[in-house]
């Protein structure tokens, strides 16, 4: 069954007038993760969306990108979009249950973050109200500020990005650290390892931009210190 029929399924579940954040307490074991991490990456597309007022067509686009969205299932997201925005609840509240429902997982909720600001920068602006909302979703997740540097650096053009920064660590640490870091995001990056912390399937192509941004970290680095460093 794919996770769009797995999705209609849950949103199915819920009773007349429940609000959209009531799935995140019933979905917290795999296989049902993996709708309720979908799930909460559309619903807070859409707050961020309302955020800065806008939805615009690349905003929609990025979202069939990071979840490979058919045609036959643009109907279902667009149904957890909408009933996200007219939500009455704030993005807090969604935040809060997201981060219980992932809590052993600091990992998956940066996995989260990256849909979000891979949506955020579709229309290749980077909005204040994105930004505000970005850190403060970051903020009830506990996601350290280094990590969501890290994230900002990889995402938003607006300076060349820092390798250090991407691999989430200082010029000044020593260069075998440096190495165990890179390996352990690229190990934490590999489809596997995503896919059981909760990650659809459908979403796994994301990878394959981290991993293109993590080996070039690494490589800059290795240059900026010499071959015999690495």
């Amino acid at each position: 069954m794919s996770i769009w029929k797995r999705i209609g399924e849950a949103l199915s579940a819920l009773t007349s007038g429940e609000p959209l954040s009531e799935i995140f307490d019933r979905l917290r074991t795999p296989p049902e993760r993996s709708v309720a991490f979908t799930i909460a990456v559309i619903a807070l597309s859409a707050k961020m969306a309302k955020a800065d007022g806008l939805v615009t067509r690349d905003e929609v686009t990025a979202m069939r990108e990071v979840f490979q969205i058919a045609q036959e299932d643009e109907a279902g997201a667009a149904r957890v979009f909408n009933l996200a925005r007219r939500d009455v609840a704030g993005f807090e509240d969604y935040a809060l249950k997201i981060r219980r429902m992932f809590d052993s997982s600091d990992t998956c909720l940066c996995d989260l973050m990256e849909g979000l600001f891979h949506i955020a920068m579709a229309d290749g602006t980077y909005h204040p109200a994105e930004d505000d909302f970005l850190h403060q979703v970051a903020d009830i997740f506990g996601i350290a500020d280094h990590d969501f540097r890290a994230l900002r650096a990889r995402f938003v053009p607006d300076a060349a990005p820092d390798p250090y920064t991407v691999l989430g660590v200082a010029p000044e640490t020593p260069m075998s650290d440096i190495r165990k870091a890179w390996k352990r995001l690229v190990r934490d990056t590999h489809p596997d390892a995503m896919m059981a912390r909760g990650v659809p399937q459908e979403m796994i192509r994301m990878a394959e931009k981290r991993m293109i941004d993590l080996n070039r970290a690494w490589e800059e680095i290795t240059a900026l210190k010499g071959p015999e460093a690495a």
